[in-house]
Parts: structure tokens; sequence; C-alpha cells
């Protein structure tokens, strides 16, 4: 059973306990990850959930982007290469685990190319 003794705060008039709601991190991971793309880059789609175990909270992040240019193929593989171990700044929080589940390059019929990548992220409030 995990603790929550350490998420809580006193309320100072009946003495109870209330949890401290802390914002989803996503917001500020994604302006980060646009930021990685180094160029034209769209959020397709995006779910954030809650996330616990025994002794960390936070909450488990899917994104899909689109990324398009001349030069996707490069941007891409700068993007995802060394992602795991990018210092992303989100302010309460932290990149506990971060992954490129699929990435796909297509090309439209005037031969530019465009690239999905799909991620996944853990995020851990930090106390």
């Amino acid at each position: 059973m995990t603790s929550l003794t350490s998420f809580f705060s006193s309320n100072e008039k009946g003495g109870r306990s209330t949890p401290e709601r802390r914002a989803d991190p996503l917001p500020r991971l994604l302006r980060q990850l646009l930021a990685r793309a180094n160029g034209p880059c769209e959020v397709v789609r995006t779910a954030s959930r809650p996330w616990a175990s025994a002794l960390f909270q936070g909450r488990r992040h899917e994104m899909i982007l689109r990324l398009s240019g001349a030069d996707v193929p490069a941007r891409l593989e700068n993007m995802v290469e060394g992602l795991a171990d990018a210092p992303f700044a989100l302010d309460g929080h932290f990149v506990a685990d971060i992954i490129a589940d699929a990435r796909h390059i297509a090309y439209a019929a005037d031969g530019a190319p465009m690239a999905t990548l799909e991620l996944s992220a853990l995020t851990i409030e930090e106390w």
C-alpha cells in the first residue's frame, strides 16, 4: 500500500489532511520536446494519467508528434538520440523515463518527408 503521508499537508482549521495538487507537467514537457525538434513540429495527440508506486507518485504521458520539413530524417534522429538523458526542466517534477515507442517517415506526393514520433514518459513529483 502506498503511504501518502508526505503528499499531504495539514489543514490549519480542522487539522485534516488534504492532498497537495501539483499541475500536470505535460504542457511544460511538450514545450521542451517541440524546441528539441528544432524545426516544424506539431502535437497530434497526448494523454496523461496518474501513476503511483510504493514510494512515488507522478504521471504517465503518451504523446504523438509530427515533424515536417526537408530535413525531417536528420531532425528525427537528433530528437530521439540521447532523449533518455535529456535535461528536461519541470518545476516540481522530473522525467524518470522517456522513450520513443515508434517513429515513422512518410513521403508526400511532392516528395516532402513527414515523420510521426510516438513517445512515452513517466514524470515523478519531487518532494
